[in-house]
């Protein structure tokens, strides 16, 4: 533990309403099916009986398409919130504890805990914070209308009512989804929005207090072995590993937490677990877990800074931080600056005269003719003209998609998508030679200028987007860096195709849920696989026009189009 304020968990947690805990349970999950949804009028109601300051927020937002679970395109929903004012400072600091109030008896347990927690917490004298106890409806798209109007920014046009009743400054945030009376685990989940993480002390902070109270604590679903030094332990290291990666990669957060780490709030979100070990928890021990957790955040002085923000995790006791993993992918970029590197001298080769000559009769007639860069304009247009066309079209013309074929909006996007970017490899190939003739120096030559400008331009996204997410920059390095850098129109062309349509982003996010439901224990046949697929593009689709992630601008607009140009280079005459 790297804060000083939390370096120890010698704080006596008294909490002992478990059973209140579950009593609230069941009345809310009476109210929530007598109401059919959020029981606003109870929530409010149980809130000031516990002495709380109690808002409400109502909030709607416009989907860009309706999706599986949402089938409509206008979703209106309500966030219920409690302040316990600080007895001991002014409200200048606070912290979260939230949940979402989901369809179904999911999370039921959650909100009694929250309540019976906000009860037992109103009778100590000793918060320095104040805390905010939140219900939030609609999962994500309800935390981001919260926040965005608790911060008073509008970054995604959701429309919320007016402005709302404030604390302090958020210092720390913990989201809880319990759905069952008892636990015989807690998963905490860390990876947000963009792939962004949380301070490994709060991650540090719940796994102490989960060993000095007996609680199972796994990450990625996965509980760490004791015999950590053996074969099978690092196995199940590795496995846990190549989780967090691939989740992180995803740019999707794992739970409602996700959304808290944009405005810099350190949060993680903790699941209840309750399969078939045999020990199993009460709510009370789970109530002191998160008692703990409260009471050493609130002694913080200052926002969390001194330990980690970027880091992978193998277990929860081990982590590898930056400085271990950066080089291995500076040495894949190495490899880009270095193909680039022996390019520019064979473009800039010169004989002992001094006259600029092109003497590799492997690629060409020498001549004294400069390439001409105009001719390189067509393909470094067209290609991204087929990624503006990725990005806009799929959305913009899902109207047009249903009127003319049997299909729901959410498929016509997401068919859209995958028909263009098919489409964009049949353009791009001929179209260098309408500047550039046969024999002529740019079509001879061109092909390496080209790739040459591919190369710098990869290493360019690739080294930016490591620094904001690690895994997803690594897993297009280790995919697209090889076929990069050996695509040429001299070699074995078919195999090479073959090597660059397997680097292709799209086969990579295929390849990776195979892998993913390998990792989890849990195969996907053929048919699954490529469903999960489809419904990975459309859920990244709405992911970036509901809360703005990156990845699906970054696929589009900069990935697909390097990508093209090096399908134009493979191909070129």
């Amino acid at each position: 533990m790297s804060e000083n304020a939390m370096g120890s968990t010698m704080v006596e947690e008294q909490f002992s309403l478990g059973e209140r805990a579950l009593a609230l349970a069941r009345d809310f999950a009476a109210h929530k099916k007598k109401a059919g949804g959020m029981p606003t009028a109870w929530l409010e109601k149980t809130m000031w009986s516990l002495g709380l300051e109690v808002h409400q927020q109502q909030f709607s937002h416009t989907l860009p398409f309706p999706d599986e679970s949402r089938e409509r395109y206008l979703v209106r929903g309500t966030n219920v919130y409690g302040i316990l004012r600080a007895p001991r400072a002014a409200s200048t600091e606070a912290l979260v504890l939230s949940t979402g109030c989901a369809p179904g008896p999911h999370n039921n347990q959650a909100v009694g805990l929250l309540l019976a927690l906000a009860s037992y917490f109103r009778g100590q004298i000793y918060w320095a914070k104040d805390i905010i106890f939140l219900v939030n409806e609609h999962d994500l798209l309800g935390m981001e209308a919260w926040l965005e109007a608790y911060h008073d920014v509008n970054i995604t046009a959701v429309r919320s009512s007016g402005p709302l009743g404030r604390a302090g400054a958020i210092q720390a945030a913990i989201s809880l989804e319990l759905s069952s009376d008892v636990v015989t685990s807690f998963d905490v989940a860390v990876e947000g929005l963009n792939g962004q993480l949380p301070n490994l002390d709060l991650l540090n902070l719940f796994n102490a207090f989960c060993q000095k109270n007996g609680l199972l604590c796994t990450i990625q679903g996965k509980l760490q072995r004791s015999d950590w030094d053996s074969l099978p332990a690092y196995a199940r290291s590795l496995q846990t590993l190549l989780l967090m990666v691939l989740a992180q990669a995803s740019g999707r957060p794992r739970g409602e937490h996700g959304l808290f780490l944009r405005y810099r709030i350190e949060a993680v979100t903790l699941r209840g677990i309750n399969s078939f070990r045999q020990y199993k928890y009460d709510m009370s021990t789970v109530g002191k877990t998160l008692e703990g957790m409260f009471r050493k955040l609130n002694n913080l002085l200052e926002r969390l800074h001194q330990s980690y923000f970027f880091y992978l995790l193998p277990s929860l006791s081990r982590f590898v931080s930056i400085g271990v993993y950066m080089p291995a992918f500076g040495f894949l970029i190495l490899v880009l600056i270095l193909r680039a590197l022996d390019l520019w001298m064979k473009l800039n080769k010169t004989d002992p005269g001094g006259s600029d000559q092109l003497s590799d009769s492997d690629h060409g007639p020498s001549t004294t003719e400069a390439p001409r860069l105009l001719a390189l304009v067509p393909p470094v247009l067209v290609c991204h003209a087929a990624g503006l066309a990725l990005y806009y079209l799929p959305v913009l013309g899902q109207s047009v998609a249903t009127q003319h074929f049997p299909v729901s909006e959410a498929e016509a996007v997401v068919l859209t998508l995958i028909a263009i970017y098919v489409a964009g490899m049949a353009l791009p190939h001929s179209t260098h030679r309408v500047l550039g003739g046969p024999g002529s120096v740019a079509a001879a030559r061109g092909w390496m200028v080209l790739k040459l400008l591919a190369l710098l331009y990869l290493a360019a996204q690739l080294t930016a987007l490591a620094l904001l997410n690690f895994s997803l920059g690594f897993l297009l390095a280790v995919t697209m860096v090889p076929a990069a850098a050996a695509t040429a129109p001299t070699g074995p062309r078919v195999l090479l195709a073959l090597v660059l349509v397997l680097a292709t982003p799209a086969v990579t996010l295929l390849l990776g849920i195979f892998l993913e439901r390998e990792l989890v224990e849990a195969p996907a046949a053929p048919g699954e696989g490529w469903q999960r697929f489809l419904g990975a593009l459309g859920q990244g689709l709405l992911l970036h026009h509901l809360h703005g992630a990156f990845l699906c601008p970054l696929l589009a607009l900069g990935t697909y189009p390097c990508w093209l140009l090096l399908w134009n280079v493979l191909f070129w005459d």
